[in-house]
Protein backbone atom coordinates (compact mmCIF):
# COMPACT_ATOMS: atom_id res chain seq x y z
CA UNK A 1 0.00 0.00 0.00
CA UNK A 2 1.15 3.52 -0.90
CA UNK A 3 2.33 5.93 1.95
CA UNK A 4 -0.10 8.56 2.31
CA UNK A 5 0.86 12.38 3.42
CA UNK A 6 -1.49 14.41 4.77
CA UNK A 7 -1.86 18.31 4.03
CA UNK A 8 0.82 19.74 5.93
CA UNK A 9 3.75 16.67 4.90
CA UNK A 10 2.56 17.56 1.28
CA UNK A 11 3.14 20.98 1.49
CA UNK A 12 6.61 20.31 3.41
CA UNK A 13 7.40 18.14 0.71
CA UNK A 14 6.42 20.14 -2.23
CA UNK A 15 8.17 23.62 0.02
CA UNK A 16 4.92 25.04 -0.83
CA UNK A 17 2.01 26.62 1.45
CA UNK A 18 -0.39 24.39 3.03
CA UNK A 19 -3.53 26.51 0.68
CA UNK A 20 -1.67 26.22 -2.24
CA UNK A 21 -1.76 22.65 -1.99
CA UNK A 22 -5.55 21.98 -1.00
CA UNK A 23 -5.97 24.16 -3.72
CA UNK A 24 -3.92 22.50 -6.34
CA UNK A 25 -5.69 19.46 -4.94
CA UNK A 26 -9.43 20.92 -5.96
CA UNK A 27 -8.58 21.79 -9.18
CA UNK A 28 -6.65 18.60 -9.83
CA UNK A 29 -2.98 20.11 -10.54
CA UNK A 30 -1.78 17.29 -8.04
CA UNK A 31 -2.61 13.80 -7.11
CA UNK A 32 -4.65 13.63 -4.30
CA UNK A 33 -7.50 11.65 -2.62
CA UNK A 34 -10.44 13.55 -0.46
CA UNK A 35 -11.45 11.16 2.44
CA UNK A 36 -14.07 13.33 4.43
CA UNK A 37 -12.99 16.92 5.05
CA UNK A 38 -8.91 15.75 4.42
CA UNK A 39 -7.34 15.63 1.32
CA UNK A 40 -4.15 12.55 1.05
CA UNK A 41 -1.87 12.52 -0.91
CA UNK A 42 -0.11 9.52 -2.35
CA UNK A 43 4.07 10.37 -1.35
CA UNK A 44 4.88 7.73 -4.88
CA UNK A 45 2.38 9.99 -7.41
CA UNK A 46 3.52 13.11 -5.89
CA UNK A 47 7.25 12.50 -6.44
CA UNK A 48 6.48 10.90 -9.77
CA UNK A 49 4.63 14.24 -10.55
CA UNK A 50 7.55 16.20 -9.60
CA UNK A 51 9.94 13.91 -12.05
CA UNK A 52 7.41 14.84 -15.26
CA UNK A 53 7.36 18.43 -14.68
CA UNK A 54 11.65 18.55 -14.01
CA UNK A 55 11.35 19.66 -10.57
CA UNK A 56 12.94 17.96 -7.38
CA UNK A 57 11.65 18.23 -3.92
CA UNK A 58 14.48 20.62 -1.96
CA UNK A 59 16.13 20.21 0.45
CA UNK A 60 15.13 23.43 3.03
CA UNK A 61 18.80 24.90 3.41
CA UNK A 62 19.95 24.77 7.13
CA UNK A 63 22.89 27.28 8.61
CA UNK A 64 26.35 25.40 8.20
CA UNK A 65 28.88 23.44 5.45
CA UNK A 66 26.97 23.41 2.13
CA UNK A 67 24.78 26.66 2.54
CA UNK A 68 25.79 28.85 -0.63
CA UNK A 69 24.27 32.19 -0.81
CA UNK A 70 25.73 35.70 -1.89
CA UNK A 71 24.98 37.37 1.41
CA UNK A 72 28.50 38.41 3.12
CA UNK A 73 26.75 39.52 6.47
CA UNK A 74 26.27 35.93 7.74
CA UNK A 75 25.89 35.50 11.36
CA UNK A 76 25.67 32.32 13.19
CA UNK A 77 24.26 32.24 16.32
CA UNK A 78 21.25 29.92 18.47
CA UNK A 79 17.85 30.20 18.43
CA UNK A 80 17.33 31.11 22.17
CA UNK A 81 13.61 32.70 21.93
CA UNK A 82 10.56 32.03 19.50
CA UNK A 83 7.46 33.55 19.56
CA UNK A 84 5.10 33.35 16.92
CA UNK A 85 1.49 35.11 17.58
CA UNK A 86 -0.66 35.13 14.25
CA UNK A 87 0.95 36.02 11.11
CA UNK A 88 4.25 36.75 12.69
CA UNK A 89 7.18 35.14 14.09
CA UNK A 90 9.96 37.18 16.33
CA UNK A 91 12.73 35.19 16.42
CA UNK A 92 15.54 35.96 18.82
CA UNK A 93 19.21 34.41 18.08
CA UNK A 94 22.30 34.44 20.12
CA UNK A 95 25.19 35.21 18.67
CA UNK A 96 28.38 35.23 21.07
CA UNK A 97 26.85 37.53 24.50
CA UNK A 98 24.50 39.74 21.93
CA UNK A 99 20.72 39.01 21.25
CA UNK A 100 19.98 39.66 17.57
CA UNK A 101 15.63 39.57 16.91
CA UNK A 102 14.42 39.03 13.46
CA UNK A 103 10.90 39.19 12.63
CA UNK A 104 9.37 36.62 9.91
CA UNK A 105 6.11 35.63 8.89
CA UNK A 106 4.83 32.62 10.64
CA UNK A 107 4.97 30.21 7.55
CA UNK A 108 8.61 30.79 7.17
CA UNK A 109 9.29 29.57 10.75
CA UNK A 110 6.61 26.57 10.66
CA UNK A 111 8.26 25.64 7.14
CA UNK A 112 12.04 25.58 8.53
CA UNK A 113 10.80 24.18 11.96
CA UNK A 114 12.51 26.77 13.90
CA UNK A 115 12.61 25.49 17.92
CA UNK A 116 14.55 26.98 20.42
CA UNK A 117 18.31 25.47 20.85
CA UNK A 118 18.75 25.57 16.37
CA UNK A 119 21.58 26.23 15.14
CA UNK A 120 20.85 28.83 12.34
CA UNK A 121 22.36 31.70 10.24
CA UNK A 122 21.14 35.26 10.28
CA UNK A 123 21.84 36.62 7.09
CA UNK A 124 21.63 40.45 6.97
CA UNK A 125 21.23 42.70 3.71
CA UNK A 126 20.74 46.23 3.89
CA UNK A 127 20.78 48.68 1.18
CA UNK A 128 21.96 51.72 3.88
CA UNK A 129 24.47 51.83 6.16
CA UNK A 130 24.24 55.13 8.55
CA UNK A 131 27.62 56.37 10.00
CA UNK A 132 27.03 58.70 12.85
CA UNK A 133 30.05 61.24 14.16
CA UNK A 134 29.37 63.20 18.08
CA UNK A 135 28.95 67.22 17.25
CA UNK A 136 31.86 68.08 19.68
CA UNK A 137 35.27 66.27 18.66
CA UNK A 138 36.12 63.45 21.43
CA UNK A 139 38.73 64.24 23.88
CA UNK A 140 42.16 62.60 22.79
CA UNK A 141 44.23 61.29 25.30
CA UNK A 142 47.74 63.06 25.36
CA UNK A 143 50.77 61.64 25.90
Amino acid sequence: MAELLNTEEAARLLHLNVKRVQALARSGQIPSVRQGRKWLFPKDKLLQSLKGTGATPRRVPTAGPGLDISARNQLRGRVARIVIDGLMAEVEIRIGDQLLTAVITRNSAERLGLAEGDDVAALVKATEVMVAKPAQPLARKTK
